[in-house]
């Protein structure tokens, strides 16, 4: 399987290629999606994704979950666990909103 890739790299990429030559219509919209919903440059998602595979909860599909939506409260990382099988204790709930509280 693949790795996964956050949305910013994913931004940079489609627009690098936009600039070379005109995008299709699927790829266009993507671009869209890209632009109007990262919130963080590629260097800084990976600086994050760095410091979330520390945690040992924490794979790497799930860290790039977690650096494109940028969870604040509990709830919001809970349900990006939901279909793991890891149950987070408070501490490592706080840790992981505490990383990501950093790199806003």
């Amino acid at each position: 399987m693949p790795d996964p890739v956050p949305l910013a790299t994913v931004k940079q990429l489609l627009a690098n290629e936009a600039a070379q030559r005109t995008l299709p219509r699927e790829a266009q919209l993507a671009l869209q999606h890209a632009e109007a919903f990262t919130r963080l440059t590629p260097d800084q998602t990976a600086k994050l994704l760095e410091e979330l595979r520390t945690l040992p909860f924490v794979d790497a599909a799930l860290a790039v979950k977690i650096a494109d939506i940028l969870p604040q409260y509990p709830e919001e990382v809970r349900l990006l666990f939901a279909k793991e099988r890891v149950f987070l204790e408070e501490a490592q709930l706080t840790r992981l909103l505490e990383i990501v509280a950093q790199h806003k």
